[in-house]
């Protein structure tokens, strides 16, 4: 059985179209200033009509394992977190090891909305760690553009498209902390996709209360589990939901020496990705040392929540 895991590479993707608030203006009744003032987002990608689920993610995949120097025949685990898959069966994580030609893997969809990747990254760590793989790779991949109503304003300034992945190693130090994880599922109407066709709604002002007063605790509560005070991150990743509620809720967290990801005004509310998004951009920017420690925490529809400490690739 193996020791202990760690993420060994990561990559990401996004759709090459920019959405701007000026061009979210032409669209519904807001503006830059407006969207800039309530959520913080400046702009957003989104996907072609032909760009899907699976080959978002296999475009970030394809970066990760070229990035691990690992070849995707070596894969034998694939975990994809999403909440927009196109189709039922095969599953996302299926197409997407047909696109990589990986032959063999066990190849299962993670759907907990914006805790996906947390949820799916602790069980690739726990897979590996029982001997249940060899090799992970784990991906979150969304396009929430195509579940959004452009004519709402309250849901349509929000959201964007993309994909990231790491590939999961077995390791002697583990460089991936127990996970800690839960839900409110009482109260997961909150944050839903529902209807034909199927659309995102939410209640803001029930999330934004939940997100920035009982989340804190159950984040700390993450590095305690990691044996890591909060003034010993290096970095912590939130899910990019709203600059309003990741500046308070990493404030509150207490990790005053951390570079704290702000992706969500680049890219806007990417569900599942926000997290791996944010963190292999840090990584691929250098602001955050290999080796160094990193908070991943992601908070959501269902009204769950998922969260570990890492070890920066």
């Amino acid at each position: 059985m193996t020791t202990g895991t760690r993420i060994t590479a990561l990559g990401h993707h996004q759709p090459a179209r920019v959405l701007t608030n000026h061009d979210l203006a032409a669209l519904v009744d807001t503006n830059d200033e407006w969207i800039r003032s309530r959520v913080g987002i400046d702009t957003r990608h989104i996907a072609a009509d032909d760009e899907t689920v699976d080959s978002m993610a296999a475009a970030a995949a394809e970066k990760a394992l070229a990035h691990a120097g690992v070849d995707a025949r070596d894969i034998d685990l694939v975990l994809l977190a999403t909440c927009t898959a196109e189709n039922r069966a095969p599953n996302m994580a299926s197409r997407t090891a047909a696109r990589l030609g990986i032959p063999h893997p066990a190849a299962l969809d993670v759907n907990t909305a914006c805790s996906g990747f947390s949820h799916a990254l602790a069980l690739a760590d726990q897979s590996l760690r029982a001997g249940a793989g060899s090799r992970a790779l784990v991906i979150a991949s969304e396009k929430f553009s195509s579940v959004t109503d452009w004519t709402d304003r309250t849901t349509c300034i929000l959201v964007g498209d993309a994909a990231a992945a790491a590939v999961v190693e077995p390791s002697a130090e583990p460089g991936i902390s127990p996970v800690v994880w839960g839900s409110f599922p009482d109260r997961g109407a909150a944050v839903r996709i529902e209807g034909t066709p199927a659309r995102f709604a939410q209640e803001g002002q029930s999330v934004f209360r939940w997100a920035t007063t009982e989340l804190p605790a159950l984040a700390r509560q993450v590095c305690a589990r990691a044996g890591i005070a909060p003034e010993e991150l290096a970095a912590v990743v939130l899910h990019q939901a709203n600059l309003r509620i990741i500046e308070p809720l990493a404030a509150r967290i207490g990790a005053v020496n951390a570079v704290v990801a702000t992706d969500v005004t680049e890219s806007g509310n990417t569900s599942a990705a926000g997290v791996p998004l944010a963190l292999s951009k840090l990584v691929a920017s250098g602001s955050v040392p290999s080796g160094a420690p990193a908070l991943l925490f992601g908070f959501g529809g269902g009204l769950a929540y998922a969260g570990q400490v890492v070890r920066v690739p």
